[in-house]
């Protein structure tokens, strides 16, 4: 369970529409019922229905328009935010032949991109190469719309169309892309002092868990930063951790290949230390790294809500430093019984079977050495007062 406070007010992730064919009429109709009086949005959509009214006109009747026939660069209306993939040579690596202004300065490189490989990974560029498969299968244009956090940690949305090309009027092996966005910073999107609504039951499984975990530091950071009261932020942001640790246990291929990007180990003892880590940072002082994840960890025990973390400390008698000695406490091993210790109390209330005077120091307990004499009498020959044979006798004659 993924819980509003991580999600944020927002926490619907838009799904991938794929249009085919009448690609431009479903554009217009959803501009007409889903987004009435949301002027720039409807400019959106129609920037790329104008992106396909642009391919239909090159491909002249032909299944596929030519790629020597698109000219990027002097596209005025929409050039700046298009970029053209050149399969030919690689499916999986694509070269990229052109890069409009405004998608280079979104990835914040201006130059040095050659191939899909040296896109950024949070960026929007990113995002828009991983639809291509599907244009490749289905030889036909795909639309999209979805939203995500970019490397600053701002929630993005953003609408993409796909157009196929071919170099030999036969085989797809270029894909031309266009792209639009809106960026909110992610405190305009949802301010840290809202009431906490009621857990989502599930988090949507198109977002990937580095989505989810952006959101989840960019959230920490404004907690920690805005709130005026530095306890109540603290117990904010570890419950911030604690809905990011419910996901990830969820999604554990995800989160082991997560970890591995970010050059950190999972420990089956300690799970939530990467956890912490992960949210605060690797560099995060030992003691409150071991204090957070102790925190966590007893959250985990108690099978706490993603949305009760916060309360549970403001009222927990010490804060996180009152959890994290129940935690130690609660994973300390238990005391075990002492045998030897019990045979001394055993052997204490026992009736001697003989009584004589000699002398074997002040120890209560003393292991004699005899040897047998004539007539069946023995001969006492040491008294031996080292406790681990004494143990070792006590506990066989307490049996």
């Amino acid at each position: 369970m993924v819980c509003q406070t991580l999600l944020g007010s927002n926490g619907g992730i838009g799904m991938d529409t794929s249009y085919g064919s009448g690609f431009r009429d479903a554009y217009e109709e959803a501009t007409e019922t889903n987004i009435s009086g949301l002027d720039s949005i409807a400019r959106e959509r129609r920037m790329h229905a104008r992106a396909y009214d642009y391919w239909e006109s090159l491909r002249q009747g032909r299944a596929c328009p030519s790629v020597h026939e698109l000219e990027p660069d002097k596209i005025a209306d929409f050039g700046t935010h298009s970029v053209l993939l050149d399969f030919s040579r690689s499916t999986t690596n694509p070269g990229v032949t052109f890069i409009g202004r405004a998608l280079r300065e979104e990835c914040g490189i201006l130059y040095g991109i050659r191939n899909v490989a040296d896109v950024p990974e949070r960026s929007l560029l990113s995002r828009l190469t991983a639809e291509c498969a599907q244009i490749l299968e289905r030889k036909t244009p795909l639309g999209f719309e979805n939203e995500f956090l970019n490397h600053k940690g701002e929630s993005t949305s953003f609408r993409g169309v796909l157009l196929p090309l071919s170099s030999d009027g036969q085989t797809i092996d270029f894909i031309y892309g266009v792209i639009n966005w809106k960026t909110a910073p992610a405190a305009a999107e949802d301010a840290v002092d809202e009431p906490v609504p009621e857990p989502a039951p599930e988090a949507p499984a198109s977002v990937e868990l580095i989505d989810w975990l952006a959101r989840a530091r960019s959230r920490v950071e404004r907690a920690l930063k805005a709130a005026s009261d530095a306890r109540s932020a603290l117990h904010t942001a570890l419950g911030l951790a604690y809905a990011f640790s419910l996901l990830a246990e969820k999604r554990r291929e995800e989160f082991a290949q997560l970890l591995s990007q970010e050059g950190l180990t999972f420990q089956s003892r300690t799970p939530m230390t990467s956890v912490v880590k992960l949210i605060f940072g690797a560099d995060i002082d030992r003691t409150r790294l071991c204090q957070y994840a102790a925190v966590l960890s007893h959250a985990r025990h108690l099978e706490l809500g993603c949305d009760d973390v916060a309360s549970w400390l403001d009222g927990f008698d010490g804060g996180i430093l009152g959890v994290a000695k129940a935690e130690r406490a609660r994973r300390a091993p238990a005391v075990r019984p002492d045998p030897a210790a019990n045979a001394r109390t055993r052997m204490r209330e026992a009736t001697p079977e003989l009584s004589l005077d000699y002398d074997c120091g002040d120890e209560e307990f003393v292991l004699l050495v005899a040897r047998r004499l004539e007539q069946g009498r023995l001969g006492i020959l040491t008294a031996l007062t080292e406790k681990a044979l004494v143990d070792r006798a006590l506990l066989k004659s307490a049996r």
